[in-house]
Order: C-alpha cells, then sequence, then structure tokens
C-alpha cells in the first residue's frame, strides 16, 4: 500500500506540475487563436477529469501500478521468463506499454461503439493542454482495464509501470498543447516523441486527418505502421479543430461530454467508413508530400 500511495503522490505532483508548465507556455507561445473563452474549456476539462479519477478509483482502486505488484508477488507474466535485468525490464515495459495504447487508440477509432466514448475527446473545438484530459469516465475504465491486462501478460515491473503513467500523463499534456514550437525543434522531437504540431493534425476536422497520427508518446509506431501524417492539408492556422457534426460551444459543457456518447451523431470518423465531402463539396486534392510525409530529417 505504501508502493501505491508513493506512485500515486509521483503521478499527482508531475501531472500538476506539467499541467501548470503548458498552461503558462500556452499563455506566452500560442500556436493558434482559440475558438472558445480559455476559461470555459479548461473549467470544464479539468472537471471532467476529476470525475474519471473519482471513477477509477471507485472501480479500480489496483491500478496499472498495483497489477504490476501483484504480477511481481505471484511471479506472472511474460518478462519473468526472460531473466531480464531490472532496468531492462523497465525499459521495455515503457516501450512495450506504448504500444498497447497506440493500438488502443486505434481500435477505439476503428470500433463505432468505442469511437461514440472517444469521440468526446475529439468533439474539443479547440487543442490544448487540457484536451489531453478530456476523456469520458467510460473510455477510461476500459482504457486503465486494457492497461492492467497488459501489465499481467507482460509481468511488466512496477517501477517501470510508473515511469509509464508519469510519462503517458505528461507527454498527453504536451502533446495537445497550443504550443508554437520553432519548426526544427519540432523536426527533431517528432523522432522519438510526438509533438503538439504532430498530434493536432489529429484532432483535424476531416476524417482522413483524424485517423492519422494515432500515437501518444512514442512517435514511432506511427512511422513504423503507415499512420504517419506529416501536416494538416489547410494548414495548422486555417484546419478546422473537432468534429463536423458538433460544431456548438455546448459541447465543452460537462453534462455534454457525459451525454454525447449516447445522444451524438458518429459521422463518418469510424476508421470502417469512407469519408464524405460535404454536399457541393470536393474534397480538396492532396500532394503525397502532404498526404504521407516521410520521416523528418532533423
Amino acid at each position: 500500500m505504501g508502493w501505491l500511495n508513493s506512485a500515486d503522490l509521483v503521478r499527482l505532483g508531475c501531472f500538476a506540475s506539467v499541467l501548470g508548465i503548458m498552461a503558462l507556455a500556452e499563455t506566452l507561445w500560442p500556436r493558434r487563436l482559440l475558438r472558445v473563452r480559455r476559461g470555459l474549456r479548461w473549467w470544464n476539462n479539468l472537471a471532467l477529469v476529476a470525475l474519471d479519477a473519482l471513477v477509477v478509483r471507485f472501480l479500480i482502486p489496483l491500478g496499472a501500478v498495483g497489477a504490476a505488484l501483484l504480477a511481481e508477488e505471484n511471479g506472472w507474466g511474460l518478462f519473468r521468463y526472460l531473466a531480464l535485468p531490472g532496468w531492462l525490464g523497465a525499459v521495455l515495459a515503457v516501450v512495450a506499454l506504448d504500444l498497447v495504447i497506440y493500438l488502443q487508440h486505434v481500435l477505439f477509432h476503428a470500433v463505432p461503439a468505442l469511437w461514440r466514448l472517444h469521440m468526446v475527446h475529439h468533439a474539443d473545438l479547440d487543442v490544448d493542454a487540457s484536451t489531453g484530459l478530456r476523456f469520458h469516465p467510460l473510455e477510461i475504465v476500459l482504457s486503465m482495464g486494457i492497461k492492467i491486462g497488459a501489465v499481467l501478460l507482460l509481468g511488466a515491473p512496477a517501477v517501470g509501470v510508473m515511469f509509464f503513467e508519469v510519462l503517458l500523463n505528461a507527454t498527453s499534456l504536451f502533446n495537445h498543447g497550443n504550443l508554437n514550437l520553432p519548426a526544427w525543434l519540432d523536426r527533431c522531437v517528432r523522432l522519438v516523441l510526438v509533438t503538439p504540431d504532430m498530434h493536432r493534425v489529429h484532432h483535424s476536422a476531416l476524417p482522413r486527418e483524424t485517423n492519422s497520427n494515432f500515437g501518444f508518446n512514442l512517435s514511432w509506431w506511427d512511422y513504423l505502421l503507415g499512420t504517419y501524417r506529416g501536416q494538416p492539408a489547410r494548414g495548422h492556422d486555417e484546419m478546422t479543430i473537432g468534429l463536423e457534426q458538433f460544431r456548438d460551444e455546448r459541447v465543452e459543457r460537462l453534462h455534454w461530454m457525459l451525454a454525447l456518447p449516447f445522444v451524438g451523431d458518429t459521422g463518418d470518423y469510424p476508421v470502417n467508413r469512407s469519408e464524405r465531402p460535404p454536399p457541393g463539396e470536393r474534397a480538396p486534392a492532396q500532394s503525397a508530400s502532404t498526404e504521407r510525409e516521410r520521416v523528418p530529417i532533423c
């Protein structure tokens, strides 16, 4: 129990620190003009993440770190048979769990029932650090269940799982940030980590762009698995953020976020559906370099 309490304190401290840093950085070096009042969005997005934390604490008090401790105590998981050094097991756990999160993200875009939950995240009319907190409680519970299953299957070391949890929270706040990084720095960072410009493409209202750049932490999976898209077709300043079927500020309010999966239209966003341009409008022609850029060279 002491281990779990320490892990929770570390996660909370890192979360609060990174959130504060990102809020300040977005104020000093914004990438885009925000469409919706920042106070409205932050208040409701923070309220949602607080509700998520309460739901997870009540339904799954063990958490991912607790599952790792349980696996260590009982000798469960693949890593037990590999006899890995502790540091190597921790590193491999971070990489393996990041791949699991990538695949889970693709799954939530591919299955219409899961997309209903995930579109709460995408319905945000702007993208900034607070968007990285905006997930429906049911999605958070399912995500935690998948993560715990992966931890038990791998037998991932508890220290590696804790580091992954901290890293995932921090990078989610960073890559959703409305932060204007110099182009050269963005190119270098996205060789390893997902940058704000890289992930913002994923929040485009165009389905073909929404269904790209699924990585949350490591950028490698998008490069290796063919889901990388370098830039939005209309550029970062002109691109439309959010979902085509939700253009009303109501989607920024907590009660609408909670109800959205049950009353909202899924649109043409699930991966297994084809994109239809709006009536009377042809889809803009795309150059090969815009559609699928090569891995950036720093």
